[in-house]
């Protein structure tokens, strides 16, 4: 496979994923937001810990000056100058998807194609805060059945690794920044750890990965930091886990080794972060912090895929 092929569907992998990422990140900082603040009895801005999650605080500031409802759908769903927003996602997956058409099957590119459309055609112009939610729920609803798309019709060879492998990479990435959002977010002055806005927050960040469910059915008890953390580290049947995407990532970077016959130092470093997440425990996790252990992970991942595109020419 040329070089320029791999990226086109490794890139298409990485920017839906992310589109459907930011649709869950900015859904976390909604739902925060709606909080009361139970000492003025005023709305809580929780927009800046969303903005860093999205790693769009820089750009936002500089543009928008501060980080609010507002500017966060501006800059994050809607900048065509920010080439991390949802629109550029969009675009740029259509723009990779368009030339590796061959490679894909029909569903697949009718659902890519169709979502940009129907987002420049609509969403681009009618977007605003009263139907912020129902767009959310529409990237995610378009990322699913895209991504439903190439698991259910696409040949089980190179062309569908270098596609998952930049879902996962991705995924991994954007899991460790929901999780992080929780860092950021201030409780009130007077409320204590464990009490009921801190509760609701560790939900909102379940609800947002759709894990709530998922919790419940694992632990059968209440909403615990420590337990909430690792169903999204370190449990395997949880498909948003880091130990799980991790996990496919070294999968796929088999396949394509497989094909190629040769393995390459991104293979090296996607099994070293797998091998020590499969031996984490959670205790260790919270023991030296979890900002700093979701920090550190977030540099491995990037370095992870800076050597992936090394490896495989796409830059």
């Amino acid at each position: 496979m040329l070089s320029r092929t791999a990226a086109s569907l490794y890139w298409m992998g990485r920017y839906m994923e992310r589109a459907e990422n930011l649709a869950r990140i900015l859904e976390v900082g909604y739902r925060m937001n709606q909080m009361p603040e139970w000492e003025s009895g005023g709305p809580r801005n929780e927009w800046r810990s969303t903005v860093i999650a999205a790693s769009a605080e820089a750009g936002l500031i500089e543009k928008h000056g501060e980080a609010s409802l507002d500017s966060a759908i501006s800059y994050i769903c809607l900048d065509e100058e920010n080439p991390s927003s949802i629109m550029s996602c969009l675009k740029s997956a259509r723009t990779n998807g368009r030339a590796v058409r061959t490679a894909l099957t029909v569903d697949a590119w009718d659902f890519l194609n169709h979502t940009w459309l129907e987002f420049n055609g609509h969403w681009r112009k009618s977007l605003n805060r009263d139907n912020l939610l129902n767009f959310l729920d529409w990237v995610k609803i378009r990322a699913t059945l895209f991504h439903g798309a190439i698991r259910g019709g696409m040949l089980r060879d190179e062309a569908f690794a270098f596609v998952n492998l930049g879902l996962h990479v991705e995924r991994a990435d954007n899991t460790a920044r929901i999780l992080d959002v929780k860092y950021h977010v201030l409780l009130p002055q007077g409320e204590s750890l464990g009490g009921s806005v801190d509760y609701y927050q560790w939900a909102t960040i379940l609800r947002s990965v759709s894990a709530l469910g998922s919790y419940h059915w694992l632990y059968r008890d209440s909403i615990k930091p420590w337990l909430v953390a690792e169903l999204l580290i370190l449990r395997e049947e949880m498909p948003r886990s880091l130990v799980y995407t991790l996990g496919r990532v070294v999968r796929y970077l088999d396949m394509i080794a497989e094909s190629h016959g040769k393995r390459h130092n991104c293979h090296r470093l996607a099994g070293s972060l797998y091998s020590q997440l499969g031996y984490a425990q959670i205790e260790e996790v919270f023991q030296g912090g979890l900002h700093e252990y979701l920090t550190e992970f977030l540099a491995r991942t990037n370095a992870l895929g800076d050597e992936i595109a090394r490896n495989y020419h796409f830059v």
